[in-house]
Parts: C-alpha cells; structure tokens; sequence
C-alpha cells in the first residue's frame, strides 16, 4: 500500500488544466485551415481539385473551405504551388450550425453557448448517450477519451450514461449508415425532450469520405436535428471539450479572429 501511496504522489496532478490554460498540442496538430490571399488569388483549382472530399471551392473570386467535410488531411497544402494554405494551431472548431462551418479561410468565430434558458437545463449536469452510426472507430476513441483523468469531462457536469432514458443528448459519431439508421432514431426518441444532439467528426457532420454512398445518409443532420457540430477526422480531444464547454457557455465567447 506505502509503495501505491508513493507512486501516486509521484505521478502528481494529471489532468489538464483546460480551459483555465491553453492546451499543450504537438507538433503535428492540424487545426483550423488558412489562406495567405497574398499568394493566393482564388483562382489556382489546384487544391481544389486534390481535396478528396470537395471540401475546397475555388471560384475566382475566393476560396471557401467546408470544414464539415474537411478531414484534415493536408492534400490541399501539398498540392498549392505557392503554400498559400496551411493548417494552423487553432483548436476551436465547433460551431452552432452547418452554414457557420463554410470558412473563407481568414475569419473564424467559434461557437456560441445555447440560450439562457437551455444553461439553465443543461449547464449543471449534462448527461450523453454516444451513438457510433457506422464510424472507424477513432471519433470514438477520442471521444471516450475524455472520461480519463487526463480530461476529467465529469469535473464539467458533462458524463456519458448507458441508456437514452437516463440522458439529456445524444453525442453521434459515423455516417449515420443505413444498418444504423434506425438505431439512431430510436435511440434519439428515448431521449427525454428538452434534449441536444452532437455530430463529432466528419462523417457525422457530412458523411465525410463515404459521402453520397447509396449506404450512408451524410451525416446525423439528415434524420434529427443538431445543436453543436464539431470536426475533424477524428477531432482532437480538446476540439471536442472545447465544444462542448462552449456549447455550456462553460468558456468565454470568442470574438473573430483573423488567421494569417
């Protein structure tokens, strides 16, 4: 027991300090998409064309980027002749609805918290029943994640429970396939309303790479309706705490931001 005791004081305090301190993210990250306008003129289709998910729309006149669609995947950074576009640190991802995630690659403004009287339900306790509709498996990961003491979700109120009839949402990974689809509504009306709906990921948001297969339904917003959007493919652990702080108005507002 002494020896458990000494090893326990050793390890120290092992969650993070998220959100009172921005979070430590590697070298590797991939956050929010940017464009340098001075070396892109909106007219080179190269990224465009390289995207494997027509995230990318380049019309001559600009460049918007779908991030519900977007996996992160860096072709359209090696494909632009001039590294116009890069991905850069910027975690906050999450936003209120569909439109909001069309990003001209130089303003963003994060999430804004349910109304007044949704706090009031929800920002005390809130507890998720997570459906995966078909997913890999790595939305889910990063999602369970949360429930270690690295992230401790449960020190928010926010806790995931077995059964729909014990939550207050449901959290949706996957492309809402068609061998899932009645799973996911039956799960969504044994959740007791007032209730919110999560798309994390890609493939919740837009059925991401399995988008428009005869199998899939492109995302959860196709069969129930969606408080909060959070992508990536999987999003970081932090995007989707971030989120769901915000969601709670748990975290500041913020203002836009000009990314360069």
């Amino acid at each position: 027991m002494l020896k458990v005791l000494r090893a326990r004081l050793q390890q120290g305090h092992r969650t993070l300090p998220f959100p009172g301190q921005e979070p430590v993210l590697p070298d590797r990250f991939r956050g929010l998409p940017v464009v340098d306008l001075a070396q892109c003129g909106g007219e080179c289709p190269r990224c465009a064309e390289a995207c494997p998910t027509d995230a990318i729309r380049v019309d001559g006149t600009g460049i918007a980027i779908d991030l519900g669609r977007c996996l992160f995947c860096t072709e359209c950074e090696d494909a632009c002749p001039t590294g116009a576009i890069r991905y850069s640190a910027e975690y906050r991802l999450s936003q209120r609805r569909r439109g909001d995630l069309l990003f001209d690659g130089q303003t963003w403004v994060a999430a804004q918290a349910l109304d007044a009287a949704s706090r009031r339900l929800f920002g005390r306790s809130l507890k998720l029943r997570q459906v995966s509709a078909g997913g890999c498996n790595a939305c889910e990961a990063d999602v369970n994640v949360l429930s270690t003491v690295v992230f401790d979700l449960g020190r928010f109120g926010i806790q995931f429970v077995a059964s729909p009839r014990h939550a207050d949402g449901v959290l949706i990974t996957g492309p809402v396939t068609q061998n899932m689809r009645l799973a996911l509504e039956k799960t969504y009306a044994a959740v007791p309303a007032p209730k919110l709906v999560i798309a994390v990921g890609a493939c919740a948001i837009s059925g991401g790479p399995y988008r428009d297969h005869p199998e899939v339904h492109d995302g959860a917003d196709s069969l129930v309706p969606v408080d909060l959007y959070v992508p990536g493919c999987p999003p970081h652990p932090v995007t989707i705490l971030d989120g769901l702080l915000r969601l709670l108005g748990k975290v500041g507002s913020a203002a836009p931001r000009d990314r360069v």
